[in-house]
Order: structure tokens, then C-alpha cells, then sequence
């Protein structure tokens, strides 16, 4: 059995990411700031030493996309000097108005200015998405005022959109643990998560606030952490954070939570209640920061022979010292560790990453004319060539990874047999919903009471994790056959799943990747056939034609029923691009009428009363698409650049072209007039009563009666009757309010119906 990635099952945000030009590792970005301001840099610097606020450019350019007065300011700790000719830049879109690229807002420049290489990052970061959520990153050639500053790294930005995408909200407690002031050898509150008390003051100096709220959060997680750690489940998802441990040791990246300031990472808090660790600032992995806080590894050889034990006995780091004091953790530890050993360094696959950065950016590396080393040290620096840098010195990356390789493979540790695990088999290959299915495995080298089922209904849920058994009486075959088993509920179109195994010394996941990756159950489900179920109407702009249930106007899009039955919209969903089909799930229970029409308001705001979609329209154009799970597209409507005001509509409903008209917000989109009707009258046909108050019959002795519609002066078809087939019917107008409705018979007799 194959496992399912993320990025494959559910065209989640990083396979967008990629997607998009901006954060492709494959390009390099063009970015071009304009200030009015001949002095732009003195007051760049002045802000950096004061308030920190943002100088308004002009314009910025991205890629030829301009945008007009621009927020622009300096960032950086150590990497920031008045006096460099090229230092980061944080660029915010929308510090003045509403506007953004490819859906980003802030975009996050560094200078390079530890990397001989200029691969460190990129390369750390593209091994880092394999283990965990981690920002995209790649390259941008940067002009200020028509003159090229050199060749920046490109970061994806760890802000609120970050956090939306990966872990489903962005209003609750988020932190930037590096300290708001800068770590330096003289600080003495760092982002350790040590317990300091129940005063928010006590954490300030060395945590920075991202939230409106959230000093008790993690105060909490730091009490839990130190003083209970047997619940640290409940508050840290402690999957990522030994991911994380195991990244930073692995790759000798200590301007991190392993080394001396103990920094360089984010925490937010999921609606499940657990943090989740966040890897950032990795322009120094690969060796180039020496200082653990416990010894300084002056020598490559040092760096290369890094303990991979690292502060497991050291108080000052008690998310190493909590977390792999508990042998289940540790083991956990050393399986992530083992994968990453693996899958980059054993293999080399680090080095071809780094190499194919490397040739990406070499013309524009030669170019810069600010870069802090030379041409030279950028092509050596790759390799086994160490650089100094001031107090640091850049060891040859593949020196130091192949020397590293060596190391930790002829540990103890890493040489001990691991669990096997193989042959993971489903009792149904595709079970029913609301069903159970039994998944088995067969594992080798375990301990007993040691194998266990990791499984969840729901991408933002945390795995439940359940024992296997090989007892004969779980579907595991016969007891002590090395076959183990468990059965699980079936609740939603996909369970995804995982298996870990352990001995005495270490652990094994199956996928190695777990959690981050995981296998999946389809469940058999019923869908609607294209055709069925249309989309009708799209308003891209709304600015004054109608409201939705919080009095705003926003974009919407009408769907239409095309047939006699109601039709179930449960397990579909809608979005507006097809690299992530599965962007908003439509309320389980949902139906849609006869012939009924359903409005759904596209404007991003789950909050608020009614159907509100996860997304919102461009006035550009883009597309709108319903699909199911397993990737069944139902629909899907392309369109270009739309006028504000006017719907995208199809005429007939269901059927017909798209055209740009005014709206009929949920509704026939070719509104029937009544001097349009009691023409082609059948001269067979007999009406009456004609007003009515309850009843109309209607006969026609020649010619059977085989269709009836019924409308109202909106066009909204209120009901319909096919394959009637009788000379003589009566239709039922009491559930009706008084006024005025359109009876069509035969598809061409069209007569006016008073309701009095």
C-alpha cells in the first residue's frame, strides 16, 4: 500500500503554494520598490532604531504587477546593519489599502548575509516541508530606485494566512519565540519554555505576541511542559515538535530552540487546544551558528560529531529534557531522526537540492553587487570549503553532511534493528460511511503492547491513537502470527491513518513520514451526476445589489437544481481553484429542491449567519468548481473579468451559455413577463376557475395534458409535473399567496393564473 500524501488526498495549501510563481523553488522573483524619497534608506534606518513603523513607498513591483504606496521597513536582528548596502526587507502590500499578490500580503526578504552558499535556507526549508508545515522559499533579484541591491532569499511570511491554511483559524494564541528585542550573549530571558510563573511580564522579554490574546495559553503549555509532562498532549502537538527537535540536531542548525538563544520558531495554538511549532530562520543550519549554550563547536569535525542526545540532560531545555525523558517520545525521536537520515543525508538528496539552487541562481548571484562574499566562496562553499564569517565560520555543506552521515549512522542508536512493518491490509477496501473497518499489519521485532493505530476523521482533528493486537480476535489472524489488527469507525469520507511500532530501543512509523503523512480510507459514498446540480450565477463584485444575512454586500454564487428530486449536497465541496479542490465543504444535511435554487455568499467569513464559502471571487476572473473528495468534478465554470454589479448568469437556468447581465439573485435568470403569456394558447385548452382562490382544473379533450410549470413574476419555478399524460387535471394553487403566476402546459401554452 502506497501513502497518500496530503498535498495528493486533499490539494491542500502547500500543493497552492508551489503551484503559484511566487514561492516556486524553480524561479527567481523580480521585485522592484520605488520611493519618492531620495533618502530613503536614512529613514529606513532611523525606523529600525526607533518605532520600527513601516515608510511608504511609492510603488512595489512584483514580477511587473505594480502596487501604489506600499509599507516597506528594514527587519532582521544580526542581520541588520545601518552600515550594509543590502540588508532585509519585510514589504507589507497592505499597510495603506487593500491589495495583495497571488493572495500574499507580506513578503519576507533576507540578505544572505551568513550563507557563502545562498542555499542553506532554501535547501533547510525543502527538507523541513517534508517532516512538517514549514514556509515556502526561494529567490528574488531586488531594485530599489532602478538599482539592483542583489539577490534576497524569498520567505514565505509565518502570519495569519500561514496559520489559516495549515492549521484551520488564526485568531487564537500565536507567538514569535524569539525575543521582541534580539537575542545577544547578554540575554537572559530566552524563548526556552521554562515556566516563569503566572505573570505574563515574566515571558514578554523573550516571546512576541501575534494574537489579541494569549499570555495564559502559554503560560499553561510552559506549566504542563515542566511540571506535568504525562499531559503534554493535550497542549503541544508533540508529533511536530520532536519532527522539529529531530530537523534542527539533524541539519546542525543551532540559531534554533537546540542551541544557545533557544529561538527561531513560531507557536500556534490550533482549535484543538495544542500548539504547534513552527521552524523559522534557517539562514544558519548547516553548521554555520557554533554555540549549543552549553559548548561552543569551534571545528567542523565538532559540528559534524553533534550529539544527537543534545540536551537531554540540560534543565535550561525542557522541551528536550520533558519530551525525551519519556521512552515512548525518545523512540518517536529517534525514528523521525532516522527518516531524516535517510531520505537526505545517507542518499546525498540534500546536496542535489542544494545544487540545483545553486545552478538556479549563479548568473544572479555574479550580479550582485552588494553580496557580503565572492563570487569564489559561493561556488566552494557547496562543497567541502568552509568560509569564515566574522566569529563563524560556514563549513562546506557537503563536508559537513557527509562527515555527519558517518557519524550518527555508526551509532548505537541508529544501528539497533527497527520493527518492521509491512502487508497493511483493509478488511473492505472502500467500506460504506457510518461502517467499521479493520486494518491489519504485519510487524517484526516489537514488543508486546507496543504497535498502535494512529487514525482521525477530519484533517483538523488530532490522530487518536489505538492499540493493535495479535490475538487472533481482531481480524489479526491467528494470535502470536506477527499479525496484528484493529478496527475503526468509518464517519467521513476519509479516515486518514498511520501505524507505529517500537522495541526496546527505538520506533518505526508506517509511512516513515507520520504524521505529517499519512494513509487514507475512501469511504463509499452517493454523488450527484454532472448535470444534475448547476452553477447558474456568479457576482464576482457586489457593491449595492443585495445583502447577505449580516446586512454586507458580498460576492455570491447561485446553484441550480436541474431536476425533480432533491438532491443532497453532503461530502461536496466548492472552490474557486482547482489546485485545492476541497476548500470549503458545503453543511452536512444540506439539500436543494426541485428545480430549487441555493445561494451560497463567497466572502471568506465562516463566522457569520448562513452559507459563507472559505474563499472569495476575483473580479479578474477565476473559476468556480463543485467536487467531491475522490476528486469527482461535478462542475466547474471558468470566467473572465467581471463587471461590478452585474451577474455571470446562464440563459436558460442550468443549461445555457454565460451572460453578463443584471443580477437574479436566487432566481430564474430570464425573468418572465406576463404580457409574454396567454399567447400559443392551445385553443383546446379550457382554464377555470380564472381568478381562483384554491384550484384551477384544466381540460383539454383533443390534446393530453403532459407538463405543467408553474412560476412566479420573479421566475422562480415553484413547482412542476411531468409525464402527466391526462386529458383533465387539477392544479392546487391554496399553498400559494395571493397574486400574480405563470402556468406553462405542454412547454407551449402559457397562461396567467389569479390568485385572489
Amino acid at each position: 500500500m502506497k501513502p497518500f500524501f496530503r498535498i495528493i488526498l486533499f490539494f491542500l495549501f502547500t500543493n497552492l503554494l508551489q503551484s503559484q510563481t511566487f514561492y516556486n523553488s524553480n524561479t527567481i522573483q523580480d521585485i522592484r520598490i520605488v520611493f519618492s524619497q531620495s533618502n530613503w534608506d536614512a529613514l529606513l534606518d532611523a525606523e529600525a532604531a526607533g518605532a520600527g513603523n513601516y515608510i511608504a513607498a511609492q510603488s512595489v513591483s512584483i514580477n511587473g504587477t505594480v502596487f501604489y504606496t506600499v509599507g516597506v521597513k528594514y527587519k532582521g536582528n544580526s542581520s541588520y546593519n545601518p552600515n550594509n548596502n543590502k540588508n532585509p526587507f519585510h514589504i507589507e502590500l497592505d499597510t495603506y489599502s487593500n491589495q495583495d499578490y497571488q493572495g500574499y500580503t507580506d513578503i519576507k526578504l533576507s540578505n544572505v548575509i551568513y550563507d557563502p552558499s545562498f542555499v542553506r535556507e532554501t535547501t533547510a526549508f525543502s527538507i523541513a516541508r517534508q517532516y512538517m508545515d514549514a514556509p515556502m522559499s526561494n529567490y528574488a533579484n531586488v531594485y530599489v530606485n532602478g538599482v539592483l541591491r542583489g539577490l534576497y532569499i524569498n520567505t514565505e511570511s509565518i502570519s495569519k494566512k500561514f496559520v489559516s491554511n495549515y492549521f484551520y483559524s488564526n485568531t487564537n494564541a500565536f507567538f514569535s519565540c524569539s525575543p521582541p528585542a534580539g537575542a545577544s550573549p547578554l540575554s537572559t530571558n530566552l524563548p526556552s519554555l521554562a515556566y516563569l510563573g503566572n505573570l505574563s511580564t515574566s515571558y514578554e522579554t523573550a516571546y512576541e505576541i501575534k494574537s489579541l490574546a494569549g499570555w495564559d495559553d502559554l503560560i499553561n503549555l510552559t506549566n504542563v511542559l515542566n511540571n506535568s509532562p504525562s499531559n503534554i498532549e493535550s497542549v503541544l502537538d508533540v508529533d511536530r515538535a520532536l519532527w522539529m527537535l529531530a530537523f534542527d540536531n539533524a541539519l546542525v542548525n543551532l540559531d534554533s530552540y537546540i542551541g544557545k538563544f533557544k529561538q527561531n520558531y513560531y507557536l500556534y495554538k490550533d482549535n484543538n487546544g495544542r500548539f504547534n511549532p513552527i521552524v523559522w530562520d534557517l539562514n544558519m543550519a548547516f553548521g554555520t551558528f557554533s554555540d549549543t549554550g552549553t559548548l561552543n563547536l569551534t571545528s567542523t569535525t565538532a559540528k559534524k560529531q553533534l550529539t544527537h542526545l543534545l540536551h537531554t540532560t540540560d534543565t535550561g531545555w525542557p522541551l528536550i529534557t520533558k519530551l525525551l525523558e519519556i521512552p515512548r517520545y525518545k523512540k518517536i525521536y529517534l525514528a523521525h531522526y532516522a527518516t531524516i537520515i535517510s531520505e537526505n543525508l545517507s542518499n546525498a538528496s540534500y546536496l542535489t537540492t542544494a545544487n540545483s539552487f545553486q545552478s538556479l541562481i549563479s548568473s544572479s548571484v555574479q550580479a550582485d553587487p552588494f553580496k557580503f562574499y565572492t563570487f569564489a566562496q559561493f561556488q566552494s562553499n557547496i562543497g567541502t570549503t568552509d568560509t569564515t564569517l566574522g566569529m563563524n565560520t560556514a563549513p562546506g555543506i557537503s563536508g559537513l553532511m557527509s562527515g555527519r552521515n558517518t557519524y550518527l549512522t555508526g551509532l548505537s542508536d541508529f544501528t539497533n534493528t527497527k520493527p518492521t512493518i509491512s502487508n497493511i491490509a483493509l478488511s473492505v477496501q472502500n467500506p460504506l460511511l457510518n461502517s467499521t473497518v479493520s486494518v491489519s499489519a504485519n510487524i517484526i521485532n516489537t514488543n508486546t503492547n507496543a504497535v498502535f493505530l494512529g487514525y482521525r476523521a477530519n484533517k483538523t482533528l488530532p490522530f487518536t491513537k489505538i492499540q493493535m493486537f495479535d490475538d487472533g480476535t481482531h481480524n489479526d489472524g491467528a494470535a502470536n502470527d506477527n499479525q496484528y489488527g484493529v478496527s475503526i469507525p468509518i464517519t467521513t469520507v476519509f479516515t486518514q491513518y498511520y501505524i507505529y511500532a517500537e522495541n526496546n530501543n527505538i520506533g518505526r512509523f508506517s509511512p516513515e513520514r507520520a504524521e505529517h503523512e499519512f494513509y487514507t480510507i475512501n469511504a463509499s459514498y452517493p454523488k450527484i451526476q454532472a448535470g444534475q446540480l448547476k452553477i447558474n450565477e456568479i457576482m464576482a463584485q457586489n457593491t449595492s445589489t443585495v445583502t447577505d444575512d449580516n446586512g454586507e454586500y458580498e460576492d455570491w454564487i447561485e446553484l441550480y437544481n436541474t431536476t425533480s428530486s432533491t438532491l443532497s449536497l453532503d461530502n461536496l465541496y466548492m472552490t474557486d481553484t482547482s489546485t485545492n479542490l476541497l476548500k470549503w465543504e458545503f453543511p452536512a444535511g444540506l439539500t436543494i429542491p426541485p428545480y430549487g435554487y441555493l445561494t451560497v455568499w463567497a466572502d471568506q467569513d465562516l463566522t457569520q449567519t448562513g452559507l459563507h464559502a472559505d474563499f472569495k471571487l476575483s473580479t479578474a476572473g477565476e473559476s468556480a468548481i463543485l467536487s467531491y473528495p475522490d476528486g469527482t468534478t461535478i462542475e466547474t465554470v471558468n470566467f473572465g473579468a467581471q463587471t461590478p454589479d452585474l451577474g455571470y448568469a446562464r440563459i436558460p437556468n442550468g443549461t445555457g451559455n454565460f451572460v453578463i447581465q443584471a443580477p437574479t439573485y436566487n432566481g430564474n435568470n430570464q425573468p418572465l413577463s406576463v404580457d409574454d403569456f396567454d399567447a400559443d394558447l392551445d385553443k383546446n385548452l379550457k382554464v377555470y376557475p380564472n381568478p381562483t382562490q384554491d384550484f384551477v382544473v384544466l381540460l383539454n379533450e383533443k390534446n393530453p395534458i403532459e407538463k405543467i410549470e408553474i412560476y412566479n413574476l420573479q421566475g422562480q419555478l415553484l413547482y412542476k409535473e411531468n409525464n402527466i399524460y391526462q386529458n383533465q387535471i387539477r392544479v392546487d394553487f391554496s399553498n400559494f399567496s395571493n397574486g400574480i403566476y405563470l402556468l406553462t402546459v405542454n412547454n407551449n401554452s402559457k397562461i396567467k393564473i389569479v390568485r385572489n
